[in-house]
């Protein structure tokens, strides 16, 4: 992982515990002594999350932090599920039962180790899954969409999200059953309700630490 990378995903973690908040201005100097580098790294970095739409670059000012409101977060899980959605379809109408076959184990083992409380091993089967699906549908064009596109979740989304196994558990075993049958858009609509549910989920996490707060406060 790249300094600057490094330093992306660490001020998105300060963005995600509520250390920085809406209109804050983000502390360079001092993210760049926390993680021993140099100020270059996280100039690219805030670009970087710029470009994302979590900060706002004011020339001679500073760089500060943009406003996460609740239609936010529901949109950004919605246009997962749109994404996902279309790489399923894509999948079942290319690969059909072979892709059935592939996601099989890994959905089989997703069960065992989300029953089983291991969230390390879930995220790493639940990104696999999605791989999987992704590599079936052939699609370049979906690849370069789902790269542009960022976690707002920082981190493994089932250790820092309640009841997020669960979810996903019962999502991807609703998926596989659509594919088995060759129902490509039951494929599509249950991955888009899985993706839907992470965001109330996501939602509901933000709401109990009072990360809409600030976003409520400017609007009124």
């Amino acid at each position: 992982m790249s300094t600057g990378e490094q330093a992306r995903l660490y001020v998105r973690r300060l963005i995600f515990d509520g250390v920085l908040r809406q209109g804050q201005r983000v502390p360079q100097d001092a993210i760049a002594e926390s993680l021993g580098i140099s100020r270059i790294p996280i100039r690219e970095a805030l670009i970087a999350l710029e470009h994302e739409g979590w900060m706002t670059i004011v020339p001679h000012r500073g760089v500060f932090v943009n406003a996460l409101d609740e239609p936010s977060v529901h949109d950004h899980y919605e246009l997962y599920g749109l994404f996902y959605g279309f790489a399923v379809r894509r999948a079942v109408e290319r690969e059909g039962d072979a892709l059935a076959g592939r996601l099989a184990p890994i959905q089989r083992e997703i069960v065992k180790v989300a029953k089983a409380g291991d969230v390390a091993r879930l995220h790493e089967l639940i990104v696999n899954f999605h791989r999987t699906v992704v590599d079936a549908a052939h699609s370049p064009r979906l690849r370069t969409v789902l790269r542009q596109m960022t976690d707002i979740v920082p981190g493994n989304f089932f250790e820092l999200v309640p009841n997020a196994d669960t979810v996903g558990r019962r999502g991807v075993t609703a998926i596989l059953a659509a594919i088995r049958k060759g129902d490509a858009q039951a494929a599509e609509r249950a991955y888009a309700t899985m993706l839907r549910h992470q965001g109330d989920l996501v939602v509901e996490l933000f709401r109990q630490r009072g990360m809409f707060d600030d976003a409520a406060e400017a609007g009124s």
